[in-house]
């Protein structure tokens, strides 16, 4: 396979395991339950015994303009996204909502927004050239925002059709049936579920003879926005940058990210789970276990933001205990 990324460097380990083990040493470290776990983590990525909450996360919401959209595979309209674009843009949303209450900055990314991609059921997503430039552009929005100072960074998406898209990759990289890999996204009637599981069976079926390609699989039946994703988490890890992934798409885009980037997993954390197929087997695959469980399918990346705060107060609550015991 062509390398598209450098190494991925893990965690601190050494950290992580003295974390944890001073953790276990006192009733109040042991209580802290997941907490310990989450704040072992962050110890590892920051590479210090003691870890202190995140000061300068970041948040990049990917707009994608899906061609399948138009079969009629969501409850909301293609034309929506760009109204979501309008509000997030003006301070508005779920996002920024979610972003001020965790005090996380927001970038929306909109380069893949204005026309929509292949309709990935009949035709390829974009073309290899399209497929190269995006994925660059991945890793431009990764290293920009590690040289700005974030320390960790919230992927997130806005897009009709994004769960389409993550279904139709989820079951040809694990081999599930489109029926099995197919959720009520949006929140869709059995009749919108049907067309979707069509246009997903499609797209998988059009795939088969390469399935084994990430690049080739991804050029035909993802978009443009999604290998931006990948890109930019990718990315990240490899500038050794910790992630906290959102809902379904972003979170194939990490599965995706693990298999071109391998190493990637190590500096994720699972914000939220829904009752998307794809989300939940992409995090099974990932090892992760995510933080919340709401069921949110808003996007905007609203699920990161608000486990944020969790995440923050695990490493104070950890740097605190193990500071205690090391006095």
């Amino acid at each position: 396979m062509t390398e598209f990324f450098s190494p991925v460097d893990s965690p601190d380990g050494a950290v992580s395991a003295r974390v944890t083990a001073a953790l276990r040493t006192t009733v109040r470290g042991r209580g802290l339950g997941r907490l310990g776990e989450l704040g072992a983590w962050v110890a590892a990525c920051q590479g210090s015994d003691a870890p202190s909450p995140f000061r300068r996360p970041h948040t990049l919401i990917v707009a994608g303009n899906h061609g399948v959209a138009a079969r009629g595979v969501s409850a909301h309209s293609p034309e929506s996204v760009a109204a979501q674009a309008e509000e997030i843009s003006a301070g508005g949303g779920p996002a920024n909502v979610a972003a001020r209450a965790a005090n996380c900055s927001v970038t929306l990314v909109s380069d893949w927004s204005a026309r929509p991609c292949g309709s990935i059921d009949v035709e390829d997503a974009m073309t290899d050239e399209a497929f190269a430039a995006a994925l660059a552009r991945g890793r431009e929005l990764g290293d920009s925002a590690v040289d700005s100072g974030a320390d960790l960074i919230i992927p997130g998406e806005i897009g009709v059709g994004s769960t389409t898209v993550s279904a139709a990759l989820y079951g040809v990289f694990t081999r599930t049936e489109p029926v099995l890999a197919v959720g009520r996204g949006s929140g869709i009637n059995d009749e919108v579920w049907k067309v979707k599981t069509a246009a997903v069976r499609d797209a998988m079926f059009r795939v088969r003879r390469f399935r084994h390609d990430v690049a080739a699989v991804l050029t035909a039946i993802s978009a443009p926005d999604f290998v931006g994703l990948v890109g930019l988490i990718a990315q990240s890890a490899v500038r050794r940058t910790p992630l906290l992934l959102d809902g379904p798409y972003v979170t194939m885009a990490a599965y995706v990210a693990e298999r071109l980037a391998p190493g990637t997993r190590e500096w994720l954390v699972a914000a939220q789970l829904s009752g998307e197929p794809s989300h939940q087997g992409c995090h099974k695959a990932l090892g992760l276990n995510p933080i919340l469980s709401l069921d949110i399918a808003t996007g905007q990346a609203a699920g990161g933001l608000l486990a944020l705060p969790v995440v923050n107060a695990a490493a104070e609550m950890v740097g605190e205990e193990v500071s205690r015991l090391s006095v």
